[in-house]
């Protein structure tokens, strides 16, 4: 009896190490699988805007910014197909000033929260970034605008403007219309503006 005690001790040992090894292998099995399972909740019930939607004016127009982008761009557009994946949107346009031709263009949104970037030649593009709000409703694009504009009483000289836009994308409950809450300033008006563009859902 005596002899086999060490032998009875080590494998008590190594049974409750065992037993250790099981519980945190159960705990980590349960830790992941409520992180993929909070993670496929937010994917289901984050808006989505595939389709093809159309306005009565464009997102520019509403604020009296149409200058401060390039034909083609789709803040100057009235019809917009969005085709929206996992961790992007793509967003076709064709867009123009009056009495100008159409610009057809594909604009990416990326939900990484890392800026992307437009250039139209020197000292003129864009810059933005899109982030999902925590529940999944609302999309807000933020973006720097730059431009060269004629100086007032001075056409020849050009100077910097910078336009700086947030826009916060919203999908109706029944999914057939998109609100874009928009507000801009910028270092060539004194007021910022604010002002609402519905998109209504074409098919």
């Amino acid at each position: 009896m005596i002899a086999s005690s060490p032998l009875k001790a080590k494998n008590k040992k190594m049974k409750n190490k065992k037993t250790v090894l099981y519980g945190v292998i159960i705990l980590l099995t349960g830790v992941i699988y409520f992180a993929v399972q909070a993670q496929q909740k937010n994917g289901t019930h984050r808006a989505n805007f595939s389709g093809e939607w159309k306005s009565g004016e464009s997102i520019s127009m509403g604020g009296n910014i149409v200058c401060c982008y390039n034909p083609g761009d789709r803040m100057l557009a009235k019809t917009m197909k969005i085709a929206e994946q996992a961790n992007f949107l793509t967003i076709e346009v064709s867009s123009s000033f009056p009495g100008t031709a159409p610009v057809t263009s594909q604009e990416k949104l990326t939900f990484d929260g890392k800026e992307s970037q437009i250039n139209h030649g020197p000292e003129r593009g864009k810059k933005f970034t899109v982030k999902w709000s925590d529940d999944g409703q609302t999309m807000t694009v933020n973006s720097i605008v730059h431009l060269m504009v004629a100086t007032p009483y001075n056409v020849n000289v050009l100077e910097q403007m910078v336009v700086y836009v947030t826009e916060v994308w919203k999908l109706s409950n029944d999914g057939k219309s998109i609100s874009v809450q928009a507000n801009a300033k910028s270092n060539s008006f004194d007021d910022g503006r604010s002002w609402t563009t519905v998109f209504d859902k074409a098919n």
